[in-house]
């Protein structure tokens, strides 16, 4: 799914074109042991219960794809009797109106989310009639193209609200808070089946996390069966351990420099697709050539690119470089600029020593105080 198509979805969660029919949900203790159930229409709730848990859903669905939200295939035998996928199908096809099904889904949860506290387990049916569109891309509202009928799970957090003092309207005096138990943002939910090129398919699932880098192995695995993606972090460890063993001794600074330029100019050309653009095996090829890697050193790289980051590994660029800044690290000191002064920061022999060189103006601004770049001698210091 892309950025779109994500936004039509989440477009659905709100009073106005609110498409979901009903709403389940099982809260779990820090033993593991379910405290409590409900099942009913959604529509049949309080409105102001309704808009809590449409902040809960779409929050379900945003942040950035390829770092929150992942886009999986299931394996192909996941799709017969028995198969998690296969399980998610029938759950959504019996409307939630199944108990049976739907303690199996909790059942499934809570034997492989390891959380250790408590929280809570939301489910919804939804049923989107999905309109057409005109060849200048605006919506069709007198009719419908397809249907997407889809579950959208979240997994809340479920904490104690923090100790204070509250003021009490009747007595005029302030006491003790009552601490309540706040069922927090998702830390972890899903799409199925996935809305691709704006019809259902079932052969995927858009995953959320709401920390990349914890994607939660077991579960991905024990619940929905799809293989596990390498997380944010993990991409960018990968690339980093590719990048220095197919350079070796010839890792040198203007190359990094370079990889680093040609992906943030990758980022702005493409920051408007709605798919984040992705790098495959060749697309890293192509990139080490331009930054100016050698022939010689990229006769391994075949070797090293299955070693260090997997054989169909596809990477999302924007988890190779960071657009917001430019940063040099050596073991004592850090140096941070914004990627577009990157070239300020230059290395240079000085006495035989390798250094880093920073240009200055006249003036400099030391622990808030402005300074004149030149020492009283006139030198610069």
């Amino acid at each position: 799914m892309n950025k779109k198509e994500i936004a039509e979805i989440k477009r659905q969660l709100t009073k106005e074109r609110c498409v979901i029919t009903r709403i389940c949900g099982c809260y779990i203790d820090g033993d593991k042991n379910k405290k409590a159930q409900f099942q009913e229409a959604f529509l049949s709730l309080p409105e102001e219960e309704s808009f809590k848990y449409f902040d809960i859903f779409r929050k379900t669905l945003s942040g950035t794809i390829g770092k929150n939200l992942l886009n999986m295939e299931f394996p192909l035998d996941s799709e017969f009797d028995g198969g998690t996928q296969n399980f998610l199908l029938r759950l959504r096809d019996s409307r939630l109106e199944d108990d049976q099904l739907l303690e199996q889904f909790y059942d499934k949860i809570i034997e492989y989310y390891d959380y250790g506290e408590n929280y809570l387990i939301l489910l919804i049916h939804g049923v989107y009639d999905i309109p057409g569109k005109t060849s200048d891309n605006l919506e069709l509202f007198d009719g419908s193209e397809d249907v997407y009928e889809y579950l959208l799970c979240s997994v809340c957090p479920v904490k104690l609200s923090r100790p204070g003092l509250s003021y009490n309207v009747q007595e005029n005096a302030f006491h003790e808070r009552i601490r309540d138990w706040i069922v927090e943002m998702p830390s972890l939910g899903f799409l199925f089946p996935a809305f691709h090129e704006r019809q259902m398919d079932l052969h995927a699932v858009l995953y959320y996390t709401s920390k990349p880098q914890e994607l939660k192995d077991s579960l991905i695995g024990g619940l929905l069966g799809c293989r596990l993606p390498l997380s944010s972090a993990d991409q960018k460890e990968a690339f980093s351990q590719l990048v220095e063993e197919t350079l070796g001794e010839e890792c040198s600074y203007e190359v990094v420099k370079n990889i680093h330029d040609h992906l943030a100019e990758l980022l702005e050309e493409r920051a408007d697709d709605p798919q984040p653009p992705v790098l495959e095996r060749e697309d890293i090829r192509d990139l080490f050539h331009k930054s100016g890697v050698q022939d010689e050193k990229m006769e391994e790289f075949d070797t090293k690119y299955d070693q260090t980051a997997g054989e169909d590994t596809v990477f999302c660029a924007a988890n190779l470089a960071d657009t917001r800044k430019f940063e040099v690290k050596t073991p004592n000191i850090t140096i941070q600029v914004k990627p577009e002064y990157s070239d300020l920061v230059e290395t240079r022999v000085i006495d035989g020593r390798p250094c880093l060189v920073i240009p200055v103006d006249s003036h400099v601004t030391v622990n808030g105080i402005c300074a004149s770049s030149l020492n009283p001698s006139g030198d610069s210091f």
